[in-house]
């Protein structure tokens, strides 16, 4: 609770937390926005590869142009400028920065970029959710061997419902769901970057003024978005990914502890705690009452028959027994409050939720059918959606994870609603992050399953395609 009061005085001292940002799109421009009016915080630099990005990130939250620089990172900080590039590894390399937002949304890059933080000692702040849910384990535990910290982003839904699981557990409840909430009926699955702004009752001309990306709305459309962003609550925390995707259960804020309290129903088991995302929508289009589409929660269980008459006593929503409670936040602030990310990590040396195993995964499912000789076009595209599941089954059916499901042919033709396989694709050319995702995979491993069964074991993981430097 006094965050704000180091800040201050890092800057009393004349002193600040040193930070670069890698892509300059929406997030970006609202972490940009904040942090050059919060004491204490310093923005070094910003590398995207269309430097007209970038310097949009500035104009369009309000800060003047003269700002930032196109000199070299070093000369532009020297001069009391923002320093842009189009090479995020000029970024990492700097003696500049710190810290690295990685917020490009591009699995294999954030990943990549990653690795080359921790080499060069850079603390990494992974807003990429996509590059979290691949190699997030991985990821974390390269972080720890160079000494440095690998954090989720606050302000997006996972570490805040990180937060929240931290917090019933340190005041002693057992967590039996966490989740968020958003917009979704069954038939978004098979939404496209041509449908997605009528679902947002929005027109195309209103998304770009705004700066928003159709793929990557698609994506929270489509279900994407939410299963990627449970994997990483799920790793992060320890609780259960549920075997065959997310429920969407329609849900309001009061009914969260009824809905999602456990039941021995073989798919939520009394005793267990598992991730969630309740729908604001109901199937016939109406909106929930008193919904959570933009919120994230946590139920738990009262340990005590004298704690359920303290949740009746003081107000607490509970399910009709009284056993089970909830808290709820009904919004988050996205990047315009990742600078608390910033702070934990500079003055309290701690991550904002990290991953801890690797229990969670998402799979590409087909949106229609597919065939032969397609090309994927990956997340919040036209071909696939992802699906969550856990990280065990994944890999005993060798599926294919949605962060390798772009810029990929298919061999072989899969039915609309199929999850697809790695050896339905061509395998690519050698990546680096395939490694960090073979290790992980060879942890799941089902005993009795021979390695050379497994995909990874037949060629995918020493041929991955390179990522693109940022996006």
């Amino acid at each position: 609770m006094n965050l704000h009061a180091k800040l201050c005085s890092l800057e009393a001292q004349g002193r600040g937390i040193r930070v670069g940002l890698i892509g300059a799109g929406k997030f970006g421009s609202m972490f940009v926005s904040q942090c050059l009016r919060t004491p204490g915080l310093q923005l070094a630099a910003i590398a995207d590869l269309s430097l007209g990005n970038a310097e949009a990130a500035f104009t369009v939250a309000g800060h003047p142009a003269e700002m930032v620089s196109r000199r070299n990172i070093e000369d532009a900080v020297r001069e009391g400028r923002i320093g842009l590039t189009e090479y995020p590894l000029d970024l990492i390399r700097s003696p500049f920065v710190d810290i690295v937002v990685e917020a490009t949304g591009d699995p294999l890059a954030g990943a990549r970029h990653a690795l080359e933080c921790f080499r060069f000692r850079k603390h990494v702040l992974m807003v990429n959710v996509e590059a979290d849910a691949l190699v997030g384990p991985a990821l974390a535990a390269e972080a720890k061997r160079a000494g440095v910290i690998y954090s989720l982003a606050y302000g997006d839904q996972p570490a805040l419902i990180c937060e929240m699981v931290d917090w019933a557990r340190a005041s002693g409840f057992h967590v039996v769901a966490a989740g968020k909430g958003t917009k979704h009926r069954p038939h978004y699955h098979n939404s496209t970057p041509d449908t997605v702004w009528e679902h947002y009752s929005l027109t195309p001309q209103q998304a770009r003024l705004g700066r928003l990306n159709p793929r990557m709305f698609n994506s929270f459309l489509d279900g994407t978005k939410s299963a990627l962003e449970m994997a990483s609550v799920a790793n992060a925390t320890g609780l259960d990914a549920p075997v065959d995707g997310l429920e969407f259960p329609a849900c309001g804020a009061g009914d969260l502890a009824e809905r999602l309290r456990p039941r021995d129903n073989g798919d939520m088991p009394a005793g267990t705690g598992r991730v969630e995302v309740v729908s604001s929508v109901l199937d016939d289009g109406s909106e929930v009452a008193d919904h959570l589409r933009w919120g994230v929660f946590t139920v738990f269980e009262a340990p005590s028959d004298y704690v359920a008459r303290c949740f009746g006593e003081y107000g607490i929503s509970t399910d009709v027994s009284g056993r089970f409670g909830c808290t709820y936040k009904p919004f988050h602030f996205i990047g315009l409050e990742l600078g608390i990310s910033v702070a934990h990590m500079a003055l309290r040396n701690e991550p904002t939720g990290a991953p801890m195993r690797f229990g969670a995964d998402v799979v590409a499912v087909a949106k229609r059918d597919l065939a032969a000789g397609e090309i994927l076009d990956g997340e919040g595209g036209f071909c696939v959606w992802g699906k969550l599941t856990t990280a065990a089954r994944s890999v005993e059916m060798g599926y294919l994870p949605i962060a390798l499901a772009r810029n990929v042919r298919l061999r072989t033709p899969v039915a609309q609603g199929h999850n697809l396989r790695l050896s339905d694709i061509e395998l690519p050319t050698h990546c680096p992050v395939i490694e960090l995702r073979r290790n992980l995979e060879r942890q799941v491993r089902p005993r009795g399953v021979p390695k050379t069964a497994l995909p990874q074991e037949a060629g995918w993981l020493r041929n991955a395609a390179p990522a693109p430097e940022s996006r």
